[in-house]
């Protein structure tokens, strides 16, 4: 007896990206939190939320987190709390997602891009040089699950007496050293977006600080800048973490370890196969991290046919970023061009990612392993 068959020009098998059909099947636990909350009429910044930021803080290791709207917020808001406005400047990575950049503008700050690394994090060689005298923070960026060089960013920070505010949006759990991202800077932002490693149901963000006082003025800055129902202390914002967003993110938190190891273990084994590909070429992997792998990427020689073949063959694959962010319009006037970061450029030319969540089956790594063989052996006869 044979397996199934595929049509004529259909692919042997389908690997989709995104595991939330996977993640969201069983939802009567947090369906039934959540009529819990609708019977309580407990929606604005309600119990739910302080114990979600509770348990967030204890994963982190931090005094404090404070739920936010979004992953974007979480970066302004820790920005505003510092009191970083117009004519400042804020050093961050010139091959990241738009939030990054996009927090900083919100303050009326001005983005200062480096180049990365192979890591696809911050090269710290360029940092010092690109501190001038308006530069008001640094804003490490641990992409794809990655972590930056925390120590050496700290230091110069400490040097510079400039504050850090990690974007750890990416790497929920990473760790460098055995510490964990998040707890190194002022402050960090995580974002809860549904392709995020802990995510809800929409969009959702948290801070994480162990400082009493940027603690306290966050607080104030996500609820409209009021201390008490009738007294507003500063003008804030309208950030609040939804009750309901906390419920279903209590639900993901308690299963995040477990949730980062399968990925881990995913890449491994992506990681073994690929390296026995002549035209593959695997990322660092350093011994002293814990890459959390919310994207597996890699770089592939001509990466846009492969690309191609890949959807044509069922695997859904992604290109993170295929237009740098500094090339972006939007940024135009900051006035970086072509070439200013050639790393950067060059990441956006020659990577690609593939599935590798928690859900992803041995099947379909095992095929998507095998379509990227094929393509290079088909170059190569």
């Amino acid at each position: 007896m044979t397996g199934p068959v595929a049509k004529k020009d259909e692919p042997a098998m389908r690997v989709r990206y995104s595991p939330l059909g996977q993640q969201f099947a069983e939802v009567d636990e947090i369906l039934a939190d959540v009529r819990e909350l609708v019977a309580s009429g407990d929606f604005t910044l309600g119990k739910p939320v302080a114990e979600f930021e509770a348990m967030f803080a204890a994963l982190i290791g931090t005094r404090h987190a404070i739920g936010v709207g979004s992953g974007t917020d979480a970066l302004k808001l820790s920005l505003k709390a510092l009191d970083i406005g117009p004519q400042d400047e804020v050093i961050t990575c010139a091959n990241t997602f738009c939030a990054t950049a996009g927090a900083i503008n919100e303050v009326g700050a001005r983005p200062v891009f480096i180049d990365c690394d192979d890591t696809f994090c911050m090269d710290v060689d360029r940092l010092e040089a690109a501190i001038t005298p308006r530069t008001k923070a640094l804003m490490p960026v641990h992409l794809t699950g990655e972590v930056a060089d925390m120590p050496r960013i700290m230091e110069i920070a400490e040097a510079h007496g400039l504050p850090v505010v990690e974007d750890g949006c990416q790497s929920l759990l990473g760790e460098l050293d055995g510490r964990k991202v998040g707890s190194w800077g002022i402050a960090a932002g995580f974002s809860m977006h549904p392709l995020k490693i802990i995510n809800v149901w929409g969009d959702a963000g948290i801070v994480v600080t162990g400082d009493d006082e940027m603690n306290r003025k966050l607080r104030l800055l996500r609820n409209h800048g009021l201390k008490s129902r009738d007294e507003m202390e500063i003008l804030g914002y309208n950030s609040r973490l939804d009750s309901v967003q906390a419920v279903v993110g209590k639900w993901v938190l308690r299963r995040a370890e477990d949730i980062v190891e399968k990925r881990i273990a995913n890449a491994a084994y992506y990681d073994a196969a690929f390296r026995e590909v002549p035209e593959v070429r695997l990322p660092p992997r350093r011994n002293r991290t814990r890459n959390v792998y919310l994207l597996y990427m890699i770089f592939a020689e001509d990466r846009d046919r492969l690309y191609q073949y890949c959807l044509n063959h069922g695997v859904e694959a992604k290109i993170h970023y295929p237009i740098p962010l500094y090339q972006q319009e939007a940024l135009s006037h900051l006035g970086y061009g072509a070439g200013d970061f050639p790393v950067t450029d060059r990441h956006a030319r020659e990577t690609i990612s593939f599935p590798v969540d928690q859900h992803l089956r041995r099947a379909e790594q095992d095929y998507v392993i095998e379509t990227v063989r094929d393509f290079y052996s088909g170059k190569r006869s």
